[in-house]
């Protein structure tokens, strides 16, 4: 993202094997752009605690109906917050299987319009430019409207749980080339091994369930 930092945006990373089955190793187009629920709520439990998100497909359909299959696969569960920036945005999205970060990294959708605005407790894809969405999101620390003009579509709120939010470990602060907090191509390429050695103190995702939906 030019003229500010990046916001891209079973394996034995996570202690497990990889089953063949794993439709995160081999994510099928067809179910991706599959329409989700006009709306529903992830609740995301994290070592600090639960929060709740609403996402609402009218604000961001090709967004809402990704992150409803990312999901509904378990994508996120075991996820870190690897970059947390003071008075800023909370981002994660990496996975620590260097096998599915390979299997995502080419599986980028479209954008949406932009019909809300990255207020505080509002989440958004990440992206490195235009049509380039994957996996990796945000949630808005503060009033960032200025992230508007460019494209970053909001998708969902919190609207339960901000305190929790709030309350991810924020020590480590930006990565390279701006600071020196994880790298995300050293995700990518160690996966949960790199941040367990060198950023321990991060916190990350039990798991993240739809627990409501509307039609």
């Amino acid at each position: 993202m030019r003229g500010l930092p990046l916001l891209l945006l079973c394996c034995a990373a996570l202690g497990g094997a990889c089953h063949r089955s794993n439709p995160l190793l081999a994510p099928a187009p067809k179910g991706l752009d599959a329409a989700g629920p006009d709306s529903f709520v992830v609740r995301v439990t994290t070592t600090r605690g639960p929060f709740d998100l609403k996402v609402h497909r009218d604000w961001s359909p090709r967004g809402a109906d990704r992150l409803f299959w990312l999901v509904n696969s378990r994508y996120y569960d075991g996820v870190r917050f690897f970059r947390v920036v003071p008075n800023f945005v909370v981002q994660f999205g990496l996975s620590g299987d260097t096998a599915v970060s390979r299997s995502w990294r080419d599986m980028r959708f479209a954008d949406d319009t932009v019909k809300r605005g990255n207020v505080r407790g509002t989440l958004s894809f990440a992206t490195g430019g235009p049509s380039t969405r994957t996996t990796q999101l945000f949630i808005n620390l503060r009033d960032n409207r200025r992230l508007d003009a460019m494209g970053f579509s909001v998708a969902a709120q919190v609207v339960a749980g901000m305190d929790i939010v709030d309350l991810l470990y924020q020590g480590y602060g930006e990565g390279p080339p701006h600071g020196k907090g994880p790298s995300q191509d050293l995700i990518a390429r160690e996966g949960e091994a790199y941040l367990a050695r060198d950023f321990p103190k991060l916190d990350k995702i039990m798991k993240a369930r739809v627990v409501q939906r509307w039609p």
